[in-house]
């Protein structure tokens, strides 16, 4: 046979001797650490944890056994029982090369502050920094663990960073912003609120902050559609109705605002400070309503819970006394003109045995004045009343400036009335002047007298 023709199939022959060969070493290899089994496939997770168990039997600080046993446990999320590897790795990483230190740190850290275990966390997550200090899990992971024990100047520079890391990353932009939000600058924190809102348009939570925010940079008109909103959510429905019921007191609209504060109520779980300032607004609205009994409830509910909450006990008292006498309701609370109505025949009736008629009227936002002139069987008297809508203290300045009035008007004796008192400097400054002061005691008898 020629040579020339058998040479090409002896080369052929070699080659696939040689594939052969090195094939076989490949499926006899045996395990070699890389987490295979001998025959190329890779290992289960509970072959590696038997695996690392033995090598820990033997020796509990060898990290042949710590890392692989570590890797389960954190890939799957299993924090409790990866924390205390990750703890034993974090002490051997100082100077042993077959541990990455940084890894260790960080995982501890991320178990930690799974666990809730929070300054342990920091303290492992900084070490972790100081070895990486861009690292995308590292900087947020320290930054979420400082948001949980309302360390927000702290957070947001870590969140920042890991945003510059991975801008695409979820999550980050809502604790970002409530962190934000919580520290009190609400106007960068909007940004990130519509940023959560983009990634997850459901997110309640992000949505209340936002109009909260909005709220606090005098944007209620737009937020107050986001309260409305949110008022019948099992979350965020009580806190959303207070604000709706808020916005809407400060807006005189009573009827809305009375809603928000009785669907706030309605909410089950509320938080009892929550609900006690929910039923304390609406008692205001009541009252500003004029429906005195339904305010005073909402007051005695409030104190049956907390009877030293605000002012209720002061005003459970003055509305007590404005439920028995509705002229003294009429002068506290109601419009301009029946209170008018109401000083004319307070006049009328302090000289019911004389003749009054009525000179002139001046409706001021502190103050009615009334000038009129009297006459009886004796005497005859240009009388000036200034009609105080108040049930505190008045002082001297206010009483100096009536007099003042009373001399530019030339009137013979002049009366300051109060649904309150006057202060001890006002009641010397009247001293030898004909100038009377008509505190609550006498004005409520006189508006008995009055049909």
């Amino acid at each position: 046979m020629n040579m020339g023709n058998i040479f090409p199939y002896v080369i052929a022959a070699v080659v696939i001797m040689s594939v052969i060969l090195i094939l076989m070493l490949i499926m006899g290899r045996k395990g070699d650490g890389s987490g295979r089994r001998g025959n190329g496939k890779p290992k289960s997770q509970s072959q590696v944890i038997r695996e690392a168990s033995k090598r820990l039997a033997k020796d509990p600080h060898d990290p042949q056994g710590l890392i692989p046993m570590g890797n389960v446990y954190y890939s799957s999320r299993l924090w409790e029982k990866a924390l205390p590897v990750y703890s034993e790795l974090s002490r051997l990483a100082t100077g042993n090369t077959q541990i990455n230190a940084f890894e260790a740190f960080l995982r501890y850290g991320v178990c930690c502050v799974q666990l809730d275990k929070i300054p342990e966390g920091i303290q492992s997550l900084n070490t972790a920094y100081s070895l990486n200090p861009h690292d995308f899990d590292v900087n947020y992971t320290l930054g979420l663990a400082c948001f949980k024990v309302k360390q927000y100047d702290k957070a947001i520079p870590c969140l920042k960073k890991a945003l510059v890391s991975n801008p695409e990353a979820n999550g980050v932009y809502l604790i970002l912003g409530q962190c934000l939000y919580y520290g009190h600058h609400y106007r960068d924190s909007l940004p990130c609120f519509k940023k959560a809102l983009d990634e997850d348009p459901s997110n309640k939570e992000a949505l209340f902050c936002m109009a909260d925010a909005m709220t606090e940079e005098g944007h209620g008109d737009k937020a107050i559609k986001v309260f409305m909103h949110l008022r019948p959510d099992p979350v965020y429905g009580a806190k959303s109705s207070l604000a709706a019921g808020l916005y809407h007191t400060k807006m005189k609209d009573l009827e809305t605002a009375a809603q928000d504060f009785e669907i706030g109520l309605k909410h089950e779980d509320t938080p009892q400070e929550l609900r006690l300032e929910l039923e304390y607004r609406l008692s205001l609205v009541y009252f500003a309503q004029n429906q005195i009994a339904k305010g005073l409830n909402c007051l005695k509910n409030i104190r049956n819970v907390n009877m030293n909450y605000k002012d209720v006990n002061a005003l459970i008292g003055r509305y007590q006394e404005l439920s028995s006498n509705t002229n003294l309701q009429i002068y506290l609370s109601s419009g301009s003109s029946d209170f008018v109505s109401l000083c004319r025949k307070f006049i009328a009736t302090k000289y019911k045995n004389g003749v009054v008629k009525i000179q002139d009227i001046n409706v001021g936002a502190s103050f009615t004045d009334i000038l009129a002139e009297v006459q009886s069987s004796r005497w005859e008297d240009t009388e000036l009343f200034r009609f105080f809508r108040t049930n505190g203290s008045t002082g001297e300045l206010y009483v100096r400036d009536f007099h003042g009035k009373m001399q530019d008007l030339k009137v013979d004796r002049g009366f300051c009335v109060s649904a309150g008192t006057f202060s001890e400097e006002a009641h010397k400054y009247i001293e030898g002047r004909p100038l009377d002061l008509i505190e609550k005691t006498e004005l409520t008898k006189i508006l008995k007298l009055i049909n």
